[in-house]
């Protein structure tokens, strides 16, 4: 299914997770966002940003509990927790932040 960005129709696969990670773009995960009926703010972001840069350094996408525990360490214990985590992302932090973040679904995910 795919979705359609800037006039551009870009490949998904049955989850909605993006088939061609370069394709990726701020404005595909505020379209990804609409679609689920959210709109990111800057914490949102912080956490998208945060995913990017964790994929590019150990090209994985990582399940929720090593999530935690990351943003926990980088960006302290008040973001570091699956209550604001869920506030954030209520359909699985992992996944939807993921998926947001134009990343593959991570490991573990149902």
């Amino acid at each position: 299914m795919p979705i359609e960005v800037n006039g551009k129709t870009l490949e998904t696969d049955e989850e909605g997770y993006l088939a061609n990670l370069s394709d990726w773009s701020p404005e595909v995960a505020e379209a990804m966002a609409k679609a689920d009926g959210q709109e990111l703010t800057d914490a949102h972001w912080e956490v998208i940003n945060f995913l990017r840069e964790y994929y590019e350094e150990y090209q994985i996408a990582p399940a929720v509990r090593v999530l935690t525990k990351a943003i926990g360490k980088k960006l302290g214990a008040d973001k570091g927790n699956s209550k604001y985590l869920y506030e954030l992302f209520p359909y699985g932090p992992a996944k939807q932040a993921c998926k947001y973040a134009g990343l593959p679904k991570p490991t573990g995910c149902v």
